[in-house]
């Protein structure tokens, strides 16, 4: 898993019910785009994430192509 400041992290729902977790990359703290990152939830509050198996990175650039 690769990602750079401005990717969004989607942390799946493990649950019925549970909705996807989505957060901004605002820094990547490991090497050559690999995790750990700092991500900024939508309330305002960051963290330091190592995401898991139900994670993936959705990169700016997909999300710019599309529109």
């Amino acid at each position: 898993m690769r990602a750079t400041v401005g990717d969004q992290l989607v942390q799946h729902g493990r649950v019925v019910g549970q909705h996807d977790q989505v957060t901004e990359v605002v820094e990547v703290l490991g090497t050559e785009g690999n995790p750990p990152y700092r991500v900024r939830f939508p309330d305002g509050h960051e963290a330091v994430m190592s995401p898991g198996p139900d994670c993936e990175v959705r990169h700016q650039r997909q999300e710019h192509q599309a529109h």
